[in-house]
């Protein structure tokens, strides 16, 4: 089972995120953040294997949270997620330590596919 930590501004967002993550049998969502500071305390106490992190965010954003989840759980793969596709942003996360960016406009596939990239630790 894949552990699945949501951090988004919008609860909106998160909701949708939830409810299409929860028709995958091997995806378990265990738990929602609305910011990066949140997303950091939720990291240390959930060890989520996959963290879903919306870029822009108020406060913390989610290239500096993923810096931050790196430092303090660097077995959680990170996945970015964006409503600008820009080649800077990119260049960003993956130097902050995300293993993969995907635009909030792309279809559920490319996410699932993302979330179960063989990246982290127990994937089979």
């Amino acid at each position: 089972m894949i552990r699945v930590l949501i951090v988004d501004d919008l609860p909106t967002v998160r909701r949708g995120l939830r409810m299409q993550l929860m028709l995958e049998s091997d995806i378990e969502v265990v738990g929602e953040a609305a910011s990066g500071e949140e997303a950091l305390a939720l990291v240390q106490q959930l060890q989520p294997d996959v963290v879903l992190m919306d870029v822009k965010m108020p406060g913390m954003d989610g290239i500096t949270a993923t810096r931050g989840v790196q430092a303090i759980r660097p077995l959680s793969t990170i996945v970015l997620l964006s409503l600008y596709d820009d080649a800077r942003l990119k260049a960003e996360a993956q130097a902050a330590g995300a293993a993969a960016f995907v635009g909030k406009h792309e279809g559920i596939d490319i996410l699932l596919t993302a979330i179960r990239q063989p990246s982290w630790p127990g994937h089979q």
